[in-house]
């Protein structure tokens, strides 16, 4: 019997991290960046507005003028017709570029309109209210770093710097196997003495929570042939993971099973309750995972050894 720690290590340790694709950007959520990724645009990318009011050249108000020439009027999406000479001013909106020539923005609440000229009642210093290009990320920048998960905050962030494609982890494919003659699956009468498989829908669930593709396959019966024929189908995949089956009663078939098929156990049983009669091995590089029959048991076993497992076979570094 081993410590969770020394569970925990050997499972990782068996890990080869899955290769991986490139995908739209929109499909990347919840995936994980395989490697980093670097701004293609700067963010904002031009010198623009901060706030509403009125675009002009600082040095002017430096000087001591107060009243402006209205000559253009920028709204966000649109640029200034000609650069702002000496005593000019344009009108401008919260996000429009700056025009030529203009290096502060003087807020419309700070100002009065005669006109087609435009009074300062309170001046502002040189650079006010303008937002420098490049001044949040730089072309170039790293904006996700690999092995990171791509969230809502990273898929806008991504966007924002022009990048329409990431390269992510494969998804690892998992299977699960729930065993035991006791159990019914959903739509079916339960007879007396049976029990609902609750066992696999929870582990899709969680599975599918830490970015993994699962598959449920059935039922494997208290019966060696079937076991061996469902775990079988199981290790085409990337993790298999059983519930029940692993500890020493008659009709726990699930190791022997597992023997049969070349799987290379690495340990049983685990000094946790609950959760002790856990079983851990390999073949190839598929991980091969059976967890106790207990629901609360098998929750828990997949929340402190599969899910590890399935965040570091997509590189990731938040394990």
């Amino acid at each position: 019997m081993i410590s969770i720690d020394e569970a925990l290590d050997a499972v990782l340790a068996a890990v080869v991290p899955l290769d991986h694709e490139t995908v739209p950007l929109l499909a990347a959520l919840g995936r994980a960046a395989a490697r980093e990724v670097r701004a293609r645009e700067p963010v904002p990318p031009f010198d623009n507005s901060a706030m509403d009011g009125f675009a002009l050249r600082g040095a002017d108000l430096a000087a001591g003028r107060r009243r402006f020439r209205v000559v253009a009027d920028v709204p966000a999406g649109r640029v200034a017709g000609r650069p702002l000479g000496e005593g000019e001013a344009a009108r401008i909106m919260t996000g429009a570029p700056l025009p030529e020539g203009a290096d502060t923005v003087v807020p419309v609440e700070n100002t009065e309109a005669h006109g087609d000229e435009v009074a300062v009642t309170r001046a502002v210093e040189t650079g006010a209210n303008v937002r420098r290009a490049g001044e949040d990320v730089a072309a170039g920048d790293v904006v996700v770093t690999g092995g990171t998960a791509i969230g809502p905050a990273q898929l806008g962030l991504l966007a924002a710097v022009g990048v329409d494609q990431v390269a992510v982890a494969r998804r690892p494919r998992v299977a699960i196997v729930a065993t035991g003659s006791e159990l019914v699956p959903l739509g079916h009468p339960l007879p007396p003495g049976c029990l609902r498989d609750s066992n696999s829908y929870t582990a899709y669930a969680q599975a599918l929570e830490a970015g993994a593709e699962p598959v449920r396959l059935g039922i494997a019966r208290d019966d060696p042939v079937e076991t061996e024929r469902l775990l079988a189908a199981a290790l085409e995949h990337d993790v298999v993971v059983t519930s029940g089956g692993v500890s020493v009663g008659d009709y726990d078939f699930v190791k022997e099973a597992q023997e049969r098929l070349g799987v290379e156990r690495r340990f049983w049983r685990v000094a946790t309750k609950p959760g002790k009669p856990l079983a851990f091995g390999v073949r190839g590089r598929t991980l091969v995972f059976g967890v106790p029959g207990n629901p609360v048991a098998a929750m828990l076993s997949f929340e402190l050894y599969v899910r590890p497992a399935l965040l570091a076979l997509q590189g990731r570094r938040d394990i």
